[in-house]
């Protein structure tokens, strides 16, 4: 039955449900959308087109884009040579749902990462499809790390963020969220991250004499699950020494390392995994949101051979075979067999780095401190409630530029990893501009 079918509905052209005539005003979403809702409510536009860092709203307004869809979007909206593959790939109908299935797509996406990413970094992991959600691929981390070593408990840190479903829930610090469990959220055992105290007070010795102490009450953990940058925890950053303390406190006992590079990997600190730099091997790791490369939804655990003991059925899920992504994300890829390519991630985030080091100078007297690493960073300010008004103020100038930490105190910077310094130093100009119309309105209020 074709679409034009007597009884059926012809569908619209496409440039027709990007355009202003689809667009019903937010009055729509305020009758039919949960009221769950959050990062509309910030940004309060209807966005009808989006390419590279910029998007419009029905009314034609443009935005520059420092919000990357939470970490979703690292190369911009819709990047061509993605777009191309998906578009040949749809012309040919290859199959876009095919649960866990072998299909060419995913054995194209499975050569490209070994051959891209896994063998130039003299890596051995087997990847393992969950569900397409970042939590779904940390829920799997958990049962596996809790399967290998016959104990129970996740070592998790302050500041933390790793998703919303119960398991991942228990590991997330923010009262906020844990609060909507509904339910005790068990078997995580909190553990200060870098920093947490100070610079003054070593957090490693902290654990392993909590670790090591028979009176300490503290049970050996099956893992240890962290971040190396806090996306959602206001963008504290775990510095290559502390990291490699941790990998080895795991080694000697026999705890598994997990980390979360969900938000933090593919490129976003300035190489492919966040914990290059610190010369470390996880023995999980759990990848999602830029993993596709077009924002199409897709989750993996990278697993350690030895480790990988979970049998068939036990994490699966309907969505694990998003072929559309496979072939999205292949195509991204490529982009990294580019030694040019990489050498241009490095120098965006090092000039990322001399442009918010040139703006926490002029915003000095606001106590304006730069955190984070690469190209996910934050701005933090004595005044804690100045990061949520500089949001709000960048967006009415053009900028999106959301916030994080727990009480939303630091403003958080994520541009496309591809931006060169033109673009990125637009974003900070308008963020110039959003921080001192913030001042002056914290002033007047």
């Amino acid at each position: 039955m074709t679409l034009t079918e007597p009884g059926t509905r012809a569908l619209a052209e496409p440039a027709a449900l990007a355009g202003p005539a689809a667009a019903a005003g937010p009055s729509v979403f305020e009758e039919l959308e949960s009221a769950v809702r959050t990062y509309c409510r910030r940004f309060p536009a209807v966005f009808t087109r989006a390419s590279g860092h910029r998007q419009w709203d029905e009314d034609g307004r443009e935005y520059l884009d420092f919000l990357s869809g939470a970490g979703a979007l690292n190369y911009g909206h819709n990047p061509a040579p993605a777009r191309a593959a998906l578009v040949d790939y749809l012309a040919a109908d290859g199959p876009a749902h095919g649960l866990d299935l072998h299909t060419g797509a995913k054995a194209h996406f499975l050569r490209r990462f070994r051959d891209v990413v896994l063998t130039p970094r003299q890596l051995d992991y087997r990847v393992q499809f969950t569900g397409p959600t970042g939590t779904n691929a940390i829920e799997a981390a958990f049962k596996t790390a809790r399967r290998v070593t016959g104990r129970t408990d996740i070592v998790a840190f302050t500041g933390g963020f790793h998703g919303l479903s119960l398991g991942a829930l228990a590991a997330s610090a923010t009262a906020f969220k844990r609060d909507a469990a509904g339910v005790p959220l068990g078997h995580v055992t909190r553990m200060p991250y870098e920093g947490y105290f100070g610079d003054d007070v070593d957090t490693i010795d902290q654990l392993t004499r909590l670790l090591d102490d028979p009176g300490s009450g503290i049970d050996l953990p099956a893992a240890f699950v962290v971040e190396t940058v806090q996306g959602e925890g206001g963008l504290a950053a775990a510095s290559p020494a502390w990291l490699r303390r941790l990998a080895a406190v795991a080694e000697e006992r026999g705890i598994l390392l997990i980390v979360d590079d969900i938000q933090a990997g593919c490129g976003r600190t300035g190489t492919f995994f966040s914990f290059e730099e610190a010369g470390i091997v996880p023995d999980l790791v759990c990848l999602s949101k830029s993993i596709s490369g077009y924002g199409l939804p897709m989750a993996l655990l990278l697993i350690r051979p030895e480790f990988d003991r979970l049998g068939p059925g036990e994490h699966s899920g309907t969505f694990r075979g998003n072929n559309l992504a496979f072939v999205t994300a292949a195509a991204c890829l490529e982009l990294w067999d580019d030694p040019g390519f990489r050498a241009r991630v490095r120098r965006n985030a090092e000039e990322l780095d001399v442009l918010l080091a040139e703006l926490a100078a002029e915003f000095d007297h606001l106590g304006c401190r730069v955190r984070g690493r690469g190209l996910i960073r934050g701005l933090a300010f004595t005044d804690p409630g100045l990061a949520d008004r500089v949001s709000r103020a960048a967006f009415g100038l053009g900028l999106l530029v959301e916030t994080s930490g727990a009480r939303g105190q630091v403003l958080k910077i994520m541009p496309p990893i591809v931006l060169g310094a033109a673009e990125l130093r637009q974003g900070t100009t308008l963020l110039a501009a959003a921080i001192t119309a913030a001042e002056r309105e914290g002033a007047t209020s």
